[in-house]
């Protein structure tokens, strides 16, 4: 258990895979993904009192991500940046170069991580992704994955390489371009399965899940903490969830019901038929809570899977009063999470509400791996 006081760190999202919508499954030509509006979702985040924000990646839908972020960092001066990064399309050394670009721009973040202490703004999000057109096995692609991790640390904390994996053989002097503090940024990564979890466990500095309920929550960090252990290893938690917050649980309800009020079974189906990630363990679990869930579509206290209907991926949001969230986030950090990954629609809007009600009221800053 963790103590409540202590902090955690709290991001948004900004919508850069076209992943906006003020009616779900609804495209709205205003919220599409674009320089302008992922930009204006960071600055509210910013302006708001995030510690980070996510910005997530793909090749089939919205703007790049790595390009993004180079541009928002020059423009914002105290949110870190969650970049996601596929890492199946990437030559790991010029994958480690971009980083150390990205992160000398961002430049460092001090202050509230406490006194005399300077974190990077840049933190990584792993995405254990196939090249477009290649299906690689679970088994070797987390492998592969773990190697790119492997390297990237290595490179990024500034030491030779002489790295003989299955997937990789390369040999490099220390690098002429480092970060800003010398050291690699924070790895966040994810995943449900067996290999993910281990991949997890081997390399990341933080595992982030999917909504679950409590006691599936509870037995997913006990795992990981059993398995990172056994590599001599620990972790931090993270938990990426959607939110709608209003001043009552009523208002919050009816917000949540209005999001699919547009929505017909054939288009969520098809929206999450043609997410690159429709197949994974991840997914299949987020479809049996929304199988499990009532009629209203609530798997447990102010858990609501509607949000899965037209969405890969995190399928689920926390729907209710400021007290009713707050209280929510609470006990997932008493359970061991160091960190939140927010969502909401439209993201602007929600993010707005966030900050305004939830907040203020959580003791957070920028997670120290």
């Amino acid at each position: 258990m963790k103590p409540k006081s202590s902090s955690c760190e709290v991001s948004w999202f900004s919508a850069l895979c076209d992943d906006d919508y003020e009616f779900l499954g609804t495209p709205d030509p205003r919220l599409k993904s674009s320089w302008e509006h992922c930009r204006d979702i960071v600055m509210a985040a910013e302006t708001g009192g995030f510690d980070n924000i996510l910005l997530p990646s793909g090749y089939a839908l919205g703007i790049d991500s790595t390009a993004f972020a180079a541009a928002i960092a020059a423009i914002t001066r105290r949110i870190r940046l969650l970049l996601a990064v596929r890492v199946g399309e990437t030559w790991p050394p010029q994958l480690a170069r971009q980083i150390a670009t990205l992160d000398q721009i961002s430049g460092l973040r001090s202050g509230e991580a406490g006194a005399g202490n300077e974190v990077s703004r840049l933190t990584i999000n792993i995405i254990s992704s196939d090249m477009p057109g290649e299906t690689l096995a679970s088994a070797p692609r987390y492998a592969r994955t773990v190697e790119v991790m492997q390297i990237l640390k290595t490179i990024l904390n500034g030491q030779p390489l002489d790295h003989q994996g299955e997937h990789y053989k390369l040999a490099l002097d220390p690098p002429g371009v480092t970060t800003v503090t010398g050291t690699c940024p924070p790895l966040y990564f994810g995943g449900l399965s067996p290999d993910a979890r281990e991949a997890a466990a081997r390399a990341a500095d933080v595992y982030l899940m999917w909504p679950d309920t409590m006691p599936a929550v509870q037995a997913i960090l006990d795992d990981m903490r059993a398995r990172a252990a056994a590599h001599g290893r620990t972790l931090k938690f993270g938990y990426r969830v959607h939110v709608v917050v209003r001043e009552t649980e009523t208002e919050a309800r009816a917000a949540a019901d209005r999001l699919l009020s547009h929505l017909d079974a054939a288009t969520g189906d098809a929206i999450r038929a043609r997410s690159l990630d429709s197949q994974s363990v991840g997914v299949q679990r987020q479809a049996e809570l929304r199988a499990a869930a009532g009629n209203e579509g609530y798997v447990e206290d102010n858990l609501w899977t509607g949000i899965g209907r037209a969405r890969s991926g995190c399928g689920a949001a926390i729907v209710g009063d400021p007290d009713q969230v707050l209280a929510k986030l609470n006990a997932y950090q008493a359970m061991g999470m160091d960190a939140f990954v927010l969502s909401g629609y439209p993201h602007a809007a929600e993010c707005d509400l966030f900050a305004r009600h939830v907040l203020p009221r959580l003791n957070h800053g920028p997670l120290l791996v």
